[in-house]
């Protein structure tokens, strides 16, 4: 696609969001009494692996979805509003939503694409003014309850780049024009697949390639 419409891609953790959404819900579901110790003690040894990039995004993904399984998420849905407002929008990265509103201004399409499940992005997407949510839905089983898989492909590593295609397809959107942010190196194809990547206090791994290859590095505040 040539001489179409730009469009901005934001990660969500660790991004447009100061911290780890997984991270801050597991926390607000165990105050709840929603989620035992055994599944919190293999989260978090999954994710000790996982910033020693000995454990994919995708499987961390994949597993903790597995904590729907079976479950009735109406009363989730219900607050979502709620628990956005209380527990994710104080933490929403300044500089980034400065970034955001910029291009808004600039008439860009802005799409938030994310492993996160839907139901807890959309109050996000809403009060940001942003035009879509690129994320992972939940499958659901024939009792309307989550089976604790994604509908695929779930929208992690080349997951977000089909996403990202097939919203540059139906939108018009140059992706050559456009561009990405995101702080993890396993969003690297997102990120080289649009002409300016932008690195959001990136980690290690990333923030070497940002550095050799001489991209936009952003802080939050």
């Amino acid at each position: 696609m040539t001489n179409g419409r730009i469009a901005a891609f934001f990660d969500f953790d660790n991004t447009l969001l100061a911290g780890d959404s997984a991270k801050i819900g597991f926390k607000y579901l165990w105050g709840r009494g929603d989620v035992g110790a055994w599944f919190i003690a293999r989260i978090m040894a999954r994710n000790f692996f996982y910033k020693r990039n000995l454990y994919s995004p995708e499987r961390i993904s994949r597993f903790a979805l597995t904590f729907y399984a079976g479950r009735d998420i109406t009363e989730y849905k219900a607050g979502a509003r709620e628990y956005y407002e209380t527990m994710l929008k104080p933490h929403i990265a300044p500089k980034v939503r400065e970034r955001l509103d910029r291009h808004k201004g600039e008439g860009h399409v802005t799409a938030l694409v994310t492993a996160s499940v839907r139901y807890m992005l959309e109050p996000v997407v809403a009060d940001l003014g942003m035009d879509h949510l690129l994320c992972t839905d939940l499958e659901m089983g024939p009792d309307g309850r989550p089976t604790g898989r994604p509908v695929e492909p779930i929208c992690v590593c080349a997951g977000k780049v089909a996403h990202a295609k097939r919203l540059a397809e139906e939108q018009g959107i140059d992706l050559k024009k456009s561009y990405a942010y995101s702080d993890h190196h396993s969003d690297l194809p997102l990120l080289e697949l649009v002409g300016h990547p932008v690195c959001v206090e990136p980690n290690r791994p990333l923030r070497k390639i940002a550095t050799a290859r001489g991209w936009e590095v952003l802080s939050f505040i």
